[in-house]
């Protein structure tokens, strides 16, 4: 049986070699980001989540990766896609997770005004520029790794 990894419609470097300042556009964001003092796990968890709802297998792998070396909970990389029955996220975790995810699915779960408001009891203002900003990164990246899909960066594999 043929995979999707092993079908790649475009690869990694050749999409880089192609448009190298999406890249270089990109990793500004990625900068910003982490120099904006939002906790590095947090950002991880949505990046993965949403990457699940959006079926990017090469975002879901990426970002597990870098979880898993800075150390975030086995436990809720495990439980991520069952976060609302999981009981180990904090409530600012599932006011980020809820957003995230209302912001993923736009079309058929629109972001109201009690939607903004459950995240801003947990977030302000400004932490929540950069958390809709990561949501936006990561879903520009499902639009692009997905399509073409990009081999998943599996650990230890020659992939």
């Amino acid at each position: 049986m043929t995979t999707a990894a092993n079908n790649a419609r475009i690869d990694w470097e050749t999409f880089q070699q192609t448009i190298p300042e999406m890249a270089t556009a990109m990793a500004a964001i990625t900068r910003a980001m982490r120099q904006s003092g939002m906790e590095r796990d947090l950002i991880e968890l949505l990046k993965i989540r949403v990457s699940q709802i959006n079926g990017c297998a090469y975002c879901v792998q990426y970002h597990l990766n870098d979880a898993r070396k800075f150390g975030l909970a086995a436990a809720k990389l495990d439980l991520l896609a069952a976060w609302r029955e999981a009981g180990i996220f904090s409530a600012r975790e599932c006011a980020a997770l809820e957003w995230a995810e209302r912001v993923t699915m736009l079309a058929t779960h629109p972001v109201g005004d009690h939607a903004y408001a459950a995240l801003a009891m947990h977030f302000n203002e400004r932490e929540i520029i950069f958390l809709t900003t990561a949501i936006g990164q990561i879903n520009f990246w499902n639009r692009v790794a997905a399509p073409f899909r990009f081999a998943p960066p599996i650990p230890g594999s020659s992939v």
